[in-house]
């Protein structure tokens, strides 16, 4: 490798990583801002997402989803239940595990976020071309996967 790809001015590995980091900063701001009218934090929203997409699932399999451990998924249930946006209740095929499910409420306010966070994401993205927003969407697809 040589020096200049370590400069973060000429677009080498650096100056990649660099603008990445820098848009994904501002796309987190940009979601916070969109999240303040609910006072749900980031992991809180993800979770609803989750539940109003998949329906009732294990505390396990929730975690699974939010690739978080299960007693960092039991905080953020138990926040949401207390608000009123989730409920637990007995697994029908096994008493010993509980499902957590979105209440009326709680998918309202998915809904509404969902809808939030995605204004936010136009609002950064939308000054692209069509073209380049396909091509970004592509590359990010591959790197994620």
């Amino acid at each position: 490798m040589t020096a200049d790809n370590h400069r973060s001015d000429d677009g080498g590995e650096d100056g990649l990583a660099e603008a990445f980091w820098a848009v994904s900063r501002r796309l987190r701001h940009r979601t916070r801002e969109a999240l303040a009218p609910w006072d749900v934090t980031p992991a809180q929203s993800r979770a609803l997402g989750v539940l109003n997409r998949h329906g009732a699932l294990r505390l396990s399999a929730l975690a699974e989803h939010l690739r978080i451990a299960p007693r960092s998924t039991t905080e953020v249930v138990d926040d949401l239940e207390t608000r009123g946006l989730v409920r637990r209740r007995p697994d029908p095929a096994d008493r010993r595990a509980t499902l957590v499910a979105p209440t009326e409420e709680g998918t309202r306010t998915g809904t509404a976020i969902r809808a939030a966070r995605r204004a936010a994401a136009e609002e950064l993205f939308g000054g692209l071309p069509p073209a380049d927003r396909e091509q970004l969407a592509r590359i990010l697809r591959t790197l994620r996967d």
